[in-house]
């Protein structure tokens, strides 16, 4: 993280030139009006670029959002949605048919595990496998298959793929290789580097950060190359193809599902990643702070958090990374005392969500990954007495203070 970066955060949406007002405005119209019909018709045939006819595809709004977005990717455009998994769902579904197979990595949030189980309801096949071992994900290939798909640190084991390696395989096999951003965010990966075509980003953590506001984006590295694309739609083959993919999923995704983002939740997003940088240093601080002084506690069996020496990815997160963002997991000794100790916590706040401002905590096989069942979660090396943490910005030595008192 540079302070150029945090310059370029606090003016990147530019303000409202209109008014002089610093910020973006909320633009509520639903509905968007042209004085001849032929700039109407030039809108809809995608012939009149920058121009809004209605708000369920995007607003100026979400538009300003999904320029600042790209510019922290380095990419070629956004498409913003109501939610991260939202996103993630028009991804899928207007990229990926009946008869296609995705590769993923075994270790995924529990929700967008849920979905890879609704895309083989629909005929997707979905083989999930080590990412962290490049031979692993290349023996799962198949003719069919269309993308591979993974997280930059796994939500909440903490384990990160191979990411430079699954690139070099996608881009020699021809798959589009998606990225799940999130934890990381552009802040501290650019996955555009390791030859991710698309990248998700669940705005709702890492960059709006202050847990008011839902929101999801997909962004266009311009790393893949869409002509070769067998599921692109006749009517979206016309112009550049670089435009085809991002094109495709802001019409089926939005126009055709209707996941948008609301102009206020785009605002309020607009004004919290303003302090990404800063939020985004303090929470990795206080958590490698933390996270060191519970690996050495005698109550704790196991940490599992990037920066830590201990970490089986730790050179990887060093150099491809720099820090290891908020999120950690650590087992109990005694799991049975998991209720015990939760409840005497005093400051992490006992609730679902990640990268909130306030440190977040919640015990994960009875709740976020309860769905799936025991032996699915044994096959992700999830524990059954593991906690996951999003450390927020309260002080190192309050935390820690907090935490030997309730494992006392």
């Amino acid at each position: 993280m540079s302070d150029a970066l945090s310059t370029r955060l606090v003016h990147a949406a530019g303000g409202d030139r209109q008014s002089g007002g610093v910020h973006v405005p909320v633009h509520p119209s639903v509905q968007y009006a042209y004085e001849n019909v032929e700039d109407l018709i030039g809108v809809f045939q995608g012939k009149v670029k920058g121009s809004f006819n209605y708000a369920r595809q995007g607003t100026p709004t979400t538009a300003a959002l999904e320029a600042v977005i790209t510019e922290l990717e380095g990419g070629t455009g956004t498409v913003s949605f109501a939610t991260g998994m939202a996103a993630l769902s028009a991804l899928f579904l207007t990229l990926l048919k009946a008869g296609d197979h995705l590769v993923t990595s075994a270790r995924v949030f529990g929700n967008t595990n849920s979905l890879f189980q609704t895309l083989e309801g629909l005929g997707i096949a979905v083989s999930r496998v080590d990412a962290g071992d490049v031979a692993a994900v290349q023996a799962a290939l198949r003719p069919e298959t269309r993308m591979v798909f993974v997280e930059t640190i796994a939500n909440p084991s903490t384990r990160i793929p191979e990411l430079e390696g699954l690139g070099t395989l996608c881009r020699e096999h021809g798959l589009l290789y998606v990225v799940d951003n999130t934890v990381t965010s552009p802040a501290l990966c650019q996955p555009r580097r390791f030859g991710a075509g698309l990248v998700m980003n669940s705005l709702t953590k890492t960059l709006a950060g202050h847990g008011e506001a839902l929101g999801g984006a997909i962004t266009d590295t311009g790393c893949f190359d869409w002509s070769s694309y067998p599921n692109i739609f006749s009517a979206y083959r016309q112009g550049d193809p670089r435009g085809w993919g991002l094109q495709q999923i802001r019409k089926k995704g939005l126009r055709d599902m209707g996941g948008t983002l609301s102009s206020e939740a785009a605002h309020r997003i607009l004004v919290g990643a303003e302090t990404l940088t800063l939020r985004l240093q303090r929470s990795s601080e206080t958590a490698l702070t933390l996270a060191r002084h519970l690996a050495a506690h005698p109550a704790i069996a196991k940490v599992h958090y990037p920066l830590l020496e201990s970490h089986p990815e730790h050179a990887e997160a060093k150099a491809w990374f720099g820090s290891g963002s908020w999120m950690m997991s650590f087992e109990l000794r005694a799991p049975e005392r998991i209720v015990e100790v939760l409840n005497r916590l005093r400051l992490p706040l006992k609730a679902t969500g990640l990268a909130d401002t306030r440190t977040l905590i919640i015990p994960v096989a009875p709740t976020i990954f309860w769905e799936m069942g025991r032996e699915a979660r044994a096959a992700m090396g999830i524990a059954e007495g593991l906690v996951r943490l999003s450390v927020g910005l309260e002080a190192a030595e309050d935390l820690i203070a907090d935490f030997d008192q309730a494992l006392a």
